[in-house]
């Protein structure tokens, strides 16, 4: 029995989580161009390898590993890892913080290694689970668990020193 998505279901399911691919993408680069370029570059790659795709319920986790592959790739190229900031364009999910504390958070999470931000974009960006994060970048539940936990101690150092 074949489970392959056939290439009009992706483009469907590719157009119905534009969005939420968008944001991922540009909380890596911070520029919409470089945002699109990651984006199309993540649809020829999920394109180009649909066979692989086993489960098609499965299809947002897989993109969003294509996705961050893409903008480690783009930003090892561009040889710069910086973060997401604040722009008016993306909706603010943080609004209960003040500016200054926004900007201290901002700046501490520039400090972290393109795989840690990985887990901090996943769970607080983009609101995934524990378990999806752990199929997202192929790692133990327990692991990404751990490792968030440790970033957010990491975290609070920064921002309150």
């Amino acid at each position: 029995m074949n489970h392959s998505m056939t290439a009009k279901q992706f483009a469907r399911r590719m157009e119905e989580s534009q969005a939420k691919f968008y944001r991922l993408a540009y909380c890596y680069v911070k520029n919409e161009h470089d945002a699109l370029e990651i984006l199309s570059e993540a649809a020829y790659r999920g394109f180009i390898h649909l066979k692989r795709l086993e489960k098609p319920e499965f299809f947002d986790t897989w993109m969003s590993r294509i996705i961050i592959n893409c903008a480690c790739d783009l930003l090892k190229k561009q040889n710069r890892y910086d973060f997401y900031e604040p722009d008016d364009s993306l909706p603010a999910r943080e609004e209960d913080l003040s500016v200054d504390d926004r900007l201290d958070l901002y700046q501490a999470l520039d400090t972290l290694s393109p795989d840690e931000k990985s887990l901090i974009i996943l769970k607080y960006f983009e609101d995934r689970s524990f378990r999806e994060i752990s199929s997202i970048l192929n790692l133990p539940e327990s692991t990404v668990k751990t490792r968030l936990y440790r970033i957010i101690g990491k975290l609070r150092t920064a921002i309150l020193a």
